[in-house]
Order: C-alpha cells, then sequence, then structure tokens
C-alpha cells in the first residue's frame, strides 16, 4: 500500500506585532528575534535593515530610496502520515512580497529564503552527533539527509505547493566558515560576484539530496558572498526585484546572527575565508541568543526523533524505499 503525506499550510505575517505559535522552532530566526522585552523593537529594526537594503539595490527609477516596501510571511507546513490524523510541524520558511509605492501594485517576491525543518534538527544534532559519540575521525551516517531529501522534493512537487506558490523556492544561507571561497570572473547585476569554494560541504550534500545545486555570490556592498540553493536556473528563473528581496531578507538575518561575517568592517576579497572569530566587525542593535539557538536545536531534534520519526518509522522507511524522487 502506497503511503500517502498530505501537507497543510499556514501564513503568517512577520511584522512587529509577530508572536510565534507554539510549535514554532524557536531556533528559528524570526522566532528569535520576536522575544524579550525588546521584542517589538528587535522586529521593528530588522524590517527597516531589510527595506533599506531592498531599497538599496533596487535603485534605479527610486531617486529617494524608498519606492519599495517588502513584505514577510513566515510559511509553516505541517506533514501527516496517511491514517494519523496527528499533523507534524515539518518545515517553516519564509515567503516575501514587493508593495511598489510609484505604481501602487504588489509584485511577487520569492518563498524560501529562511529554512527550518525539524527532521533536518534531528539529522544534524541527535542522528549524526549519536553516531561520531565514540567514534574516531568523523563519519557520516549511510543514507544521511535521505528521508529529508524526499520529503521535501515530495512537498515541492505536491499539490498544495502548486496551489500557493507559483516559482521553485530560493533557499539562502550563510557561507561555510571552515571553507575557502574564491572570487570567479562571473558578474551578475544583481547577485554581484560569483564566489566558488575550494571543496564541497555537508551542506551542500545534505540541500543536493533534496534537489537543489547552490551557487555563491556577493552582492553589490556585501561584506561576503552568500550561498544560494535553487532549482532550475537561478540567474534566469527570477526576476531582478525577486532575488533582490531574497538578499535583503537574508542578508539582514546574517548581518544580526554571524555578525563576524556579514557585519565585517572589511569586504571579502578575491580569495575569502569566513571567519567567526573575526574582530574587525560591527553589531546591529538587534539582540539575540546565539547559544540558545545551538542548545534549542538539539531539544528540537529529539522532539523530531520522538513524535516523528520513530512512531512512523517502519512507514518512512518503506515509502523512502519505494520513492523515486
Amino acid at each position: 500500500m502506497t503511503t500517502n503525506f498530505t501537507f497543510d499550510i499556514k501564513r503568517i505575517d512577520f511584522d512587529e506585532n509577530y508572536r510565534p505559535a507554539d510549535n514554532t522552532r524557536i531556533t528559528t530566526n524570526f522566532a528569535n528575534l520576536a522575544r524579550g522585552e525588546r521584542r517589538e523593537e528587535n522586529l521593528r529594526d530588522t524590517l527597516e535593515m531589510i527595506n533599506s537594503r531592498f531599497n538599496g539595490l533596487a535603485h534605479w527609477d527610486n531617486p529617494n530610496a524608498d519606492r519599495y516596501t517588502l513584505k514577510l510571511e513566515i510559511i509553516s507546513v505541517d506533514i501527516e502520515v496517511q491514517g494519523s490524523n496527528e499533523p507534524f510541524p515539518s518545515i517553516e520558511i519564509l515567503e516575501t512580497s514587493i508593495f511598489d509605492r510609484q505604481t501602487n501594485r504588489h509584485l511577487n517576491g520569492i518563498v524560501g529564503n529562511n529554512f527550518s525543518s525539524y527532521v533536518r534538527d534531528y539529522d544534524f544534532s541527535v542522528l549524526l552527533l549519536n553516531h561520531n559519540k565514540d567514534r574516531q575521525g568523523f563519519s557520516v551516517p549511510e543514507n544521511f539527509g535521505d528521508l529529508h531529501g524526499k520529503l521535501f522534493k515530495h512537498f515541492v512537487a505536491s499539490d498544495a505547493y502548486q496551489r500557493n506558490f507559483s516559482k521553485p523556492p530560493v533557499i539562502c544561507l550563510s557561507v561555510s566558515d571552515n571553507k575557502i571561497y574564491t572570487r570567479t570572473g562571473n558578474e551578475h547585476p544583481v547577485l554581484g560576484f560569483e564566489y566558488t569554494p575550494n571543496e564541497s560541504s555537508l551542506t551542500e550534500q545534505y540541500f543536493k539530496q533534496m534537489g537543489l545545486n547552490v551557487r555563491y555570490f556577493l552582492p553589490p556592498n556585501s561584506a561576503a558572498p552568500l550561498a544560494f540553493y535553487f532549482f532550475g536556473d537561478l540567474l534566469n528563473d527570477y526576476t531582478s526585484l525577486e532575488l533582490i528581496s531574497t538578499i535583503s531578507t537574508m542578508e539582514t538575518f546574517q548581518k544580526i546572527y554571524r555578525p563576524e561575517i556579514y557585519n565585517a568592517n572589511s569586504v571579502a576579497g578575491k580569495r575569502f575565508q569566513p571567519s567567526l572569530r573575526n574582530a574587525n566587525h560591527s553589531l546591529t542593535r538587534i539582540r539575540y541568543d546565539r547559544e540558545e539557538r545551538s542548545q534549542l536545536a538539539v531539544k528540537q531534534g529529539k522532539f523530531a526523533e520522538e513524535n516523528f520519526i520513530q512512531p512512523y518509522q517502519a512507514i518512512l522507511d518503506q515509502w523512502s524505499a519505494r520513492c523515486a524522487l
């Protein structure tokens, strides 16, 4: 019998009034900001940074740098195994949309951007750690990321995704601090200079199992390259404004969470090795707890193990073995 999964998509505005839902991953960039005494100031300052960066990049026909306003929606995806009647919080992503004040029109942005996944937390913070606990040297478990990758591709191909989104997702992450990136001769007018890493990372391999390719670009006036994970043709499948919506949103998050790299006081050169020990950087006014985020990843990985992986282990294994995606 073929196992069916159903996906339920929920939306909530990411604005200064945002409060995380009870089942939201607290390690998620946006949820981590929306906590504490300065939660409203954190959110307001973050949105101001995003809009300022967007208008700085979309500078044509925009003399006062105030033509566009970006709207962000948190997309929460629950997955339900057929017959269980127990939806599990699968992933959270962001969708951007653009308001053009000059034409008074709403324009599509990009879905994806940030990417959070309970099953990924399980893979990296439970399965991978347990696998290497008593080993000499580092290794990766057999079929690591296989289930997660198939579930993600199944979601993107689902009716739920097709009804809600017109284009495939683009996910934007930080560069790895243990890789060296070299600038190529390729320059895009919006994405900027392309970089290539000296070797593949475990993150690259994990996202490849999700069906995603990766390219690295240093946008104009950025301090460091960003990693763009995508289906299809990143440079031609999306408009300039769509790409700018992702750059402005995710670069802002990285300036907050990894200021040593993305709010550095010097710009990446032709050969660039990111460092979280870089003292030559500036801090934003926005407060967050980076240590808490890493601790919660383990806690939320165990939540996925107890509420999704273990209860449906046999069903998931059988489906994954048959799945051709």
